[in-house]
This record gives structure tokens, sequence and C-alpha cells, in this order.
């Protein structure tokens, strides 16, 4: 069966003072999202979800990448994902839709990201807060990239719904002061393949 798309959406932000200072370069956050019917609800427990999660994904994913490519070219710096199920539905199809190379893999392909997408996936009503933490396209260690975006959708998720998202930044946290995580493991004593050192 098709997927059902009700709605696509573009989320924006753009930051030019933060914490008493100018900006010198104003960062820039966006999300693109996408409400779809969930193709389990009503079902009951469904053991295979690999049908709906192989025909949807690839399709989802290539939607909501192009969205975002279609803002940022090829300045994207930072990304993630996330999803809200309907209360309809169930933890499990949120995760579904986003955790997924089927999905994941459109994103990562076309921006040649090396790190994998960080991710938050919630069961909500409509209007519920939608949290999309963000890090660097290729080094996860690197903070100035630890960003979230945070939005809502009035009338999103219903029920029988799951919203979908990608996120993405050009720059990081405005005026970023606290350092990356290779400092804090030189400073401690420790190396990058066993942080803590047990």
């Amino acid at each position: 069966m098709p997927i059902e798309i009700r709605r696509t959406l573009l989320w924006k932000q753009k930051t030019f003072i933060e914490g008493w200072k100018s900006v010198d370069t104003p960062t820039q956050l966006m999300a693109s999202m996408a409400i779809i019917k969930n193709p389990w609800f009503g079902r009951g427990h469904v053991e295979n979800m690999r049908p709906e999660i192989q025909a949807h994904g690839p399709v989802i994913g290539k939607l909501l990448t192009e969205m975002l490519l279609d803002e940022t070219g090829d300045l994207l710096e930072g990304c993630g994902k996330a999803s809200v199920v309907g209360m309809g539905g169930e933890i499990e199809h949120a995760q579904a839709m986003t955790h997924t190379l089927h999905f994941g893999n459109q994103f990562r392909e076309a921006i040649g990201a090396k790190s994998y997408l960080a991710f938050s996936n919630t069961r909500g009503a409509a209007n519920c807060a939608i949290t999309i933490p963000l890090m660097d396209k290729h080094d996860a260690g690197r903070r100035s990239h630890y960003q979230t975006i945070q939005t809502s959708v009035v009338d999103a998720p219903a029920d029988d719904e799951i919203l979908i998202a990608l996120g993405a930044s050009i720059g990081g946290h405005p005026n970023h002061r606290i350092g990356d995580r290779y400092q804090d493991l030189k400073d401690l004593g420790r190396d990058l393949d066993n942080p803590a050192g047990v």
C-alpha cells in the first residue's frame, strides 16, 4: 500500500544574538517534517514490520532530504532525526520509520555524512513537543555542533499518524565555548577507543 502523506512542513531559525553577544556569522537551524498515516494503526500487534519499513522508509527519507538540501545546498554541517507517533500507535511505530537504513541512508549519502544520525522517538498527542538533536555530520565529538531543534505542529500527530523529521544546521551552536571531547580525553589521560577508561 502506498504511503499516505497528509502534509509536509519546513521549519527555519536564524540566530543573531546568543548569550548577550552578537554572533559573528548567524547560525541556522532547519527541519523538514512529514505527517503520514501510520501503516500499522488499528492492526494490533504486528510482528513483521519490514514490508512497510522497506516500502515507506526510502520515500520519506528522500522527500525530507530533498526539502532540506533545497534550503542548505552543500552548506549543511549538522544533522539529526526524530519521529513522534500518535496516541493510537506504539513507540515501535515511530522508531520503525527512522531507525532503518532505508530511511537514514537517503540523508547520509546525500550529505556524505560519516556520523550516525542523532535521534529522538516518542509518542504524543497533537501539538506535543518535537525534539530533534543534531551533531556534526562527520565528527560525533565536535561539541560545537551539539544542538537541539524544538518545535511542535498544532494538529499533528493525530492518533493514526506518525510525524517524521530530519534536522540540519549551518554553523554550530552560537558563541560555542565549551571545547570538545578530544580535549577532555587528553585532560583525563584517556583515548578515543576507551573514553571511560574501563
